[in-house]
């Protein structure tokens, strides 16, 4: 099901919002928020957010970049009445910048954009691992360490993995963009890496995997341009 959120103080602006949304897309599920500092108390997770950005409290600007660094892959809609903040929007990768007052017909045209959107992350997230008929969120992997002909899944929390036999080649191919194979025996998650030399990386849970000294070039642009398009690091 597709979790929708729009945070607006004006309410006739808020409720004009969600009668749109759910015009298109009746049967998403639908919050909706007066502040930024509502939204984010509730800790829940939404594929798409409709924010204003002239708010009581926390403004939008600022509640989206708490977003972004807890979900790096949440599509973020501005919709104010203020030109100045575009330029805050693009640093945060806002997928559109709507102003007031809405037309309904781009409206229409965002909201299936982003459901596109939303539905290529999720498909970029999962992992399918048939021998078992498991499904793994590929947000929650670590890193993935070759052992012989069984491959070991770290996945979030201290010391947990899931072994399997299967080839690295193979879990590579199925792995999104966010997944780097740094050693002939490792591939590691660029979400959670902490720190790197020239020889090694280290996870967010302490573990350190191999980098491979003739991969280190290479490693360092695929991280930096994973920085820079929309990554997230925790370094």
């Amino acid at each position: 099901m597709l979790n929708i959120a729009v945070v607006d103080d004006e309410k006739t602006a808020k409720e004009y919002i969600c009668h749109l949304i759910e015009k298109q897309k009746p049967d998403c599920y639908l919050e909706a928020y007066a502040t930024g500092n509502e939204l984010l108390a509730t800790r829940k997770r939404f594929d798409i957010v409709f924010l204003d950005i002239k708010m009581d409290g926390m403004d939008g600007i600022e509640t989206a970049r708490i977003l972004r660094k807890e979900h790096d892959e949440i599509v973020l809609i501005f919709v104010t009445g203020n030109r100045e903040y575009v330029f805050d929007a693009i640093d945060l990768y806002a997928f559109q910048y709507l102003l007031k007052p809405v037309n309904e017909g781009k409206f229409r045209e965002v909201l299936e954009r982003a459901v596109k959107e939303v539905e290529k992350n999720k498909e970029k997230r999962v992992l399918f691992i048939k021998k078992k008929n498991l499904t793994l969120d590929q947000s929650d992997i670590l890193y993935i360490e070759s052992r012989a002909k069984k491959v070991e899944i770290y996945t979030i929390g201290t010391n947990n993995f899931i072994e399997i036999y299967a080839t690295m080649e193979e879990l590579e191919g199925q792995l999104g963009e966010n997944f780097y194979r740094c050693h002939r025996a490792y591939i590691v998650n660029m979400a959670h890496i902490t720190e790197y030399n020239n020889d090694s990386i280290t996870i967010v849970n302490g573990s350190r995997v191999y980098l491979a000294k003739k991969k280190y070039k290479n490693f360092v642009k695929a991280y930096m341009w994973y920085l820079q398009n929309g990554g997230i690091s925790v370094v």
